[in-house]
């Protein structure tokens, strides 16, 4: 059954995943809703998705994170830890804080360079403009498009666009992390990683 999911993704010429093998390690890398503020370590994302993948998630978030922080730190995460996917959830806090999207997107292709660098595959998450109803903003986008990459457009911006899964206007409750680990690892499955 993956190999035919991954068939269909090959055929209708969507980015997949190689599937992981046994073992793997998976680094979520990014800013507050990867580090899980406003829950307890074992509530965030990353916490939720090694229980529903079997693998070892690291959580890699560091909240209050700009892009360019972000970009100086992932290269020493990659060597430590050596993973085979890294899913990168960067920029909120750019957009929050009305910083530039051509510094924000360079930031990231530097990040995307620096995983694909290391021999990891990546799951781009993309974080939404200041609206109400959007969804990514389109440099992520942009970015999955020029570097093939697995690409994850609606779930932050459908889930803070719920009241009912947030603890505050731009950080998720205890089961707004845990949807967002269950659609994560649902993407995952639909791209071959697992």
């Amino acid at each position: 059954m993956m190999g035919l999911c991954c068939l269909l993704l090959a055929a209708c010429g969507e980015p997949g995943l190689k599937p992981l093998g046994a073992g793997a390690t998976i680094l979520a890398f990014g800013d507050s809703l990867t580090e899980g503020r406003g829950v307890s370590p074992a509530q965030s994302y990353p916490s939720v998705l090694a229980s529903l993948s079997g693998h070892t998630v690291i959580n890699g978030g560091v909240s209050g994170e700009l892009s360019e922080a972000g970009r100086a730190r992932l290269p020493a995460l990659l060597a430590e830890h050596k993973p085979a996917l890294v899913i990168l959830l960067e920029g909120g806090n750019d957009i929050l804080r009305g910083s530039g999207e051509g510094a924000l997107k360079a930031n990231l292709a530097a990040m995307i360079e620096a995983v694909q660098g290391s021999g990891a595959q990546l799951l781009l998450v993309a974080v939404p403009r200041k609206s109400l109803f959007a969804d990514g903003a389109p440099l992520y986008e942009e970015l999955a498009d020029q570097y093939q990459l697995v690409l994850d457009n609606d779930s932050i911006g459908e889930l803070l666009r719920s009241p009912t899964l947030k603890s505050d206007g731009v950080h998720f409750n205890e089961q707004g992390y845990r949807v967002l680990a269950e659609r994560l690892h649902r993407r995952l499955q639909e791209s071959g990683a697992l």
